[in-house]
């Protein structure tokens, strides 16, 4: 098992073929899907390299993450949003 200070991603993320987004919405809406789909990716990465809890997710965490998947760097929003989809809901 993986501590958090030791990340394992045994396969690199291989993005799904990118279609184009709706024209005509407001660039808040778009600013807001590509943060929510960074998140998604940067959470299932997590999750890969065995950070289960977002707890054990920080900033930093996130970033390497980020680095090693190719990801460019999240910014602070995005890392909460993060943690907020690994955040399990009862």
């Amino acid at each position: 098992m993986a501590t958090h200070s030791q990340l394992i991603i045994d396969q690199p993320y291989v993005p799904l073929l990118k279609r184009p987004l709706p024209a005509g919405r407001p660039r808040s809406w778009y600013v807001i899907h590509n943060r929510r789909l960074k998140a998604m990716r940067l959470a299932i990465a997590l999750l890969d390299s065995g950070v289960y809890r977002a707890d054990l997710a920080d900033n930093e965490t996130i970033r390497r993450t980020a680095d090693l998947v190719g990801i460019r760097p999240p910014s602070d929003k995005t890392c909460r949003l993060v943690r907020d989809l690994m955040r399990t809901r009862r």
